[in-house]
């Protein structure tokens, strides 16, 4: 017989503590050798105590978006495909959650950015297709991927109810709103963010503490647990700057790695401290729903 959800169960009778692991790798122009080292990566964080694992955004294949390239759409898969059913066995052998950000081929010609969640007994408990895509110089995301359409959401699984948003998604605080309004209790954002060289020496301590801080503040809004996931290792013409972090409820960052080593954190999150959090800053039960109508417009003229 399955074992029944956590979220599932009634509050009195769930563990009040889980494991997060974050895994902060380099990428490399081979798919097999990324997923190999992606499936590794899993299970020592398994065996280290970890109940749900998170990887980097895209963590197959090098950061591709750098330019317009047509021949990339060869790397897509499909979902169900060899990379998401690898990552399924990886969630059911090693009895863990996992979530993994995938080059999702939904038909010919549309191309998605896509998180999936794997339950741990190798079901998928959860799909995301990122919502917000950049159209920056070396994140030419427009370019490959159609914007979701499955909206915020969270899912149940055996450790707790999740919230999956991707990268460029981390920066509307309406995304991370609307994830935590589902039940999420913690929200994941596989990331792939880095520096331009050109740039670094004079703004890359202001962009990493802006992209921390957004977070951070997301945990902070909505009583919430926080995790993200980067990659490290330069690709192109970006720098990517590591620091994945697990932030609590409080904004607190309980574990933050280093900006150009790989690393695996595994991080305990106490999901009682939700309801303590909330009750002592109620900001949920403070909101104006009433009066927040202007949001659904483009800009308030």
């Amino acid at each position: 017989m399955d074992q029944p959800k956590w979220s599932d169960a009634p509050a009195s009778e769930r563990p009040a503590r889980v494991s997060v692991a974050l895994v902060q790798m380099s990428c490399g122009p081979q798919k097999e050798a990324n997923v190999a080292k992606a499936l590794a990566r899993i299970g020592e964080a398994a065996a280290a105590g970890a109940q749900v694992v998170c990887l980097p955004e895209l963590f197959a294949g090098e950061y591709f978006c750098q330019s317009e390239d047509h021949a990339r759409f060869a790397e897509a898969e499909p979902i169900p495909g060899p990379t998401s059913q690898a990552l399924a066995e990886a969630a059911r052998w090693h009895g863990v959650v996992v979530i993994g950000s995938l080059f999702e081929r939904r038909a010919a010609g549309l191309y998605h950015n896509t998180a999936v969640v794997f339950d741990a007994d190798g079901k998928q408990a959860g799909l995301y297709r990122k919502m917000h895509i950049p159209d920056d110089p070396l994140y030419y995301e427009k370019f490959y991927f159609t914007p979701g359409d499955l909206g915020f959401s969270s899912c149940p699984t055996h450790f707790g109810r999740v919230g999956v948003c991707v990268c460029w998604d981390q920066w509307y605080p309406e995304a991370a709103r609307l994830t935590a309004l589902s039940g999420a209790e913690m929200i994941f954002y596989p990331t792939a963010i880095g520096w331009h060289p050109a740039e670094k020496e004079e703004f890359g301590a202001s962009q990493h503490s802006a992209w921390e801080t957004m977070m951070r503040s997301h945990a902070i809004a909505n009583g919430i647990f926080v995790a993200a996931p980067n990659r490290i290792g330069r690709e192109g013409n970006l720098e990517f700057w590591g620091a994945s972090f697990v932030a609590d409820p409080n904004g607190n960052v309980l574990a933050r790695a280093e900006h150009d080593v790989e690393a695996t954190l595994v991080v305990e999150c106490n999901l009682d401290q939700i309801d303590v959090v909330r009750t002592h800053w109620p900001f949920l039960r403070d909101r104006r729903i009433d009066a927040y109508g202007g949001l659904i417009k483009r800009y308030l003229d």
